[in-house]
């Protein structure tokens, strides 16, 4: 299986999770009924986003954190991102980098829960 070291692989990881994320029970409602996610604009920047992390790009601008504090966000749909994110890099990709963006997302997570209120 091949690392992520393409735009094309940070597309097909960004794709396969809202795959996953859209058809999952306790995160679809967040995305679909509350956010009511438009996947042609989040998409695109949550491309430039794992670009920048994985492949050193620096196209990303944005605030990640503002868009998320009105949702009703629980610790259990962080864990199950972390769970459906890992499942989508270990579904395509093996290698450093696919290490990094799992590692990544970890911090990632938590740095949004602790923001939100969620941890103790």
């Amino acid at each position: 299986m091949p690392d992520i070291t393409t735009e094309a692989d940070i597309k097909t990881l960004v794709d396969g999770f809202y795959a996953r994320a859209l058809a999952d029970p306790l995160l679809k409602p967040v995305f679909v009924d509350f956010a009511h996610i438009d996947l042609s604009h989040h998409l695109p920047q949550l491309y430039d986003f794992w670009s920048g992390i994985l492949l050193g790009t620096s196209r990303y601008r944005g605030f990640p954190m503002r868009q998320h504090f009105p949702l009703p966000l629980t610790i259990d749909h962080f864990g199950r991102w972390l769970e459906l994110f890992h499942e989508t890099v270990d579904a395509h990709f093996e290698g450093p980098t696919a290490d990094t963006a799992k590692r990544h997302s970890l911090h990632v997570g938590r740095v949004f829960a602790g923001r939100l209120g969620l941890l103790e």
